[in-house]
């Protein structure tokens, strides 16, 4: 071997090493790697930092950012009320969130997906009385399955793309992924829903839902908007939604004067106001779900309106807003901030909201553009907590939200424009009409992973320009000796999808990539199987908690253990392997 095979080799062990370890994040230890490969000579310094230019990092971070583009407009609430129904069975429930969620996760990132339906999830347990980790793992490996569909639903499908562009000169297309990853999401969804849940250990079912949660809850206020579908109904009338959403009605403000009880049999007019209270979260879907109005929202309005987040904060002895009322602050007015709720030690008040004298230790509500809450809470001697903040849904702009990213991928699809442009349009189209802020857009992108592709890139690229990766295909093809074709892709993938269990799935590909396309060229047939393969493997990470950040994710909620995802994941990842194979050579001959 040639000095920089020895130092690449040597450098992607212990690589590998420490991302098995796991101490060290796995970014930090990916661009070490990538100045350690310059400083031997592997990389020229000219080349170190083309990977952060590289169109699959770019796709990646757009991906991201229309993934929660499509969470703030409220695209999940779109599918919500044919998901939760506690009246079905277990398995009916699991298929239903399990095509849901590989639906969602064909058209945006799948982390993003599983993040969206978890909490439908939980909620789904909760009405049911069941433990949550019978159908979080299921939801988990349904999202992972989903993403295979299409070259944007998943990481490993952009990284195997991109490289086919450099070495055939065409990349993978955004549906060329469909036909083999439909039927892996099919046979695996259907795995899943019938016999997968059955195998989860005893153990997992420990975790009950709701542990730990807050209790705190919060009075606020709901308009009655003049096209409002609340209108001509009773409080009582809106009790059944109220349940689903956890929320209790406590009453009635008609001309700005709180009716009698809860006004349980009066007929809600235009500018009433509905009295609610529960936790920020439950209020918020509540008054969409309603059709409701949040007071002292309508300047922020409309398709340009600006997105609201809702925060959590403490009112401490000394702060500006004790002994007085909102109205007293003309808090709106000079602001731009609404008190949407108090909480009080769980103590419910007949005084409306933005008449109610504060008091130190009153946890407030504030409802506003992100900037103008934080200013806000300044002024007031607030104390918010970060971990208390919530998104508000811009429910009007949902199918505005899908129809430009559906127009953009037709786009794409039709040869107009390169994916990555159009995706670069959908996130500013999004960022023009504020249902992502400028703020949402960096934190939407998970800079450790773009570093850790960005990083890894030139190593994978140095690998195979140094005859690396055909070293370790000539090894392989010796091992197999004289098999056939079909069966040394069956190994490749199996390899793949082991190593995907216990590393990063981008790094996964970035390294298999290449070793496949050696392999196709050394047996003289076509790479564009091995290249799917790989695709398929290296997405498919299902045996431990590590392998792919959506079993990361359940992990804590569903209370499992390490040694709890082989399970299920190992029988489904050798029916991936049967269905795959064969699959894939129908679809992409040899």
């Amino acid at each position: 071997m040639t000095y920089e095979q020895i130092f690449l080799f040597t450098l992607l062990g212990f690589v590998f090493a420490f991302l098995v370890w796991g101490r060290i994040r796995y970014d930090l230890v990916a661009f070490a790697a990538l100045v350690i490969a310059v400083i031997g000579g592997v990389i020229p310094a000219e080349h170190a930092f083309e990977g952060f230019g590289h169109e699959a990092v770019i796709i990646i971070a757009l991906v991201l950012i229309v993934s929660r583009a499509m969470m703030n407009a409220g695209a999940v609430e779109l599918v919500a009320r044919f998901v939760i129904s506690a009246g079905r069975s277990l398995s009916t429930h699991i298929g239903i969130m399990s095509v849901v969620g590989a639906a969602m996760s064909a058209i945006i990132n799948n982390v993003a997906a599983l993040v969206m339906l978890m909490s439908l999830d939980i909620e789904a347990a909760e009405k049911a009385k069941r433990p949550v980790s019978r159908s979080l793992m299921p939801l988990s490996f349904a999202t992972i399955l989903g993403g295979m569909i299409t070259l944007i639903g998943t990481p490993p499908n952009i990284v195997i793309a991109q490289f086919r562009d450099r070495a055939l000169g065409e990349p993978f297309s955004m549906f060329d992924f469909s036909p083999v990853g439909l039927v892996c999401a099919f046979v695996g969804i259907a795995f899943v829903t019938t016999i997968g849940w059955r195998l989860i250990p005893e153990s997992a079912t420990r975790a009950t839902v709701g542990e730990g949660g807050d209790t705190g809850l919060f009075v606020a206020e709901a308009g009655v908007s003049e096209k409002s579908k609340s209108i001509g109904k009773t409080p009582s009338d809106l009790f059944p939604l109220a349940d689903e959403h956890d929320i209790t009605i406590l009453g009635l403000v008609r001309n700005g004067k709180r009716l009698r009880g809860f006004a349980a049999g009066e007929e809600i007019r235009k500018s009433d106001h509905i009295v609610l209270e529960g936790d920020p979260k439950s209020i918020e879907a509540f008054i969409g779900a309603a059709d409701l109005d949040t007071p002292g929202t309508e300047d922020h309005g409309g398709l340009r309106g600006k997105s609201l987040t809702l925060v959590e904060a403490i009112v401490p002895d000394n702060a500006r807003m004790v002994g007085r009322t909102a109205m007293d602050l003309r808090l709106l007015y000079r602001r731009g901030v609404t008190l949407l709720g108090v909480s009080r030690q769980g103590r419910r008040f007949r005084e409306r909201v933005r008449k109610l004298t504060i008091k130190p230790g009153d946890v407030v509500l504030l409802l506003g553009p992100q900037s103008r809450v934080n200013d806000a809470a300044e002024w007031l001697g607030v104390l918010p907590l970060a971990e208390k903040s919530h998104t508000v849904i811009q429910r009007s702009k949902a199918l505005f939200a899908i129809g430009i990213f559906a127009a953009a991928v037709a786009t794409a699809v039709a040869g107009f424009v390169p994916l990555a442009v159009a995706l670069a349009a959908v996130v500013g189209i999004y960022a023009l009409f504020n249902i992502v802020s400028a703020r949402e857009v960096y934190e939407a992108v998970e800079w450790p992973v773009i570093v850790l592709l960005a990083s890894l890139i030139p190593l994978g690229l140095a690998l195979e320009t140094s005859g690396g990766t055909q070293l370790i295909a000539e090894a392989i093809l010796s091992l197999t000796g004289a098999l056939p074709a079909w069966a040394i892709l069956t190994l490749l993938m199996i390899v793949t999808m082991t190593l995907s269990d216990f590393l990063n799935n981008v790094a996964t590909a970035l390294v298999a990539a290449p070793v496949g396309l050696s392999i196709a060229q050394s047996l003289n047939v076509s790479p564009d199987p091995f290249l799917m393969g790989v695709a398929v493997a290296a997405s498919c990470a299902f045996l431990t908690p590590i392998g792919h950040k959506n079993n990361t994710i359940i992990m804590g909620p569903g209370g499992y253990r390490f040694g709890d995802y082989w399970r299920m994941g190992l029988p489904l990842e050798i029916l991936i392997i049967a269905v795959a194979v064969p699959a894939i050579l129908i679809f992409w001959p040899l």
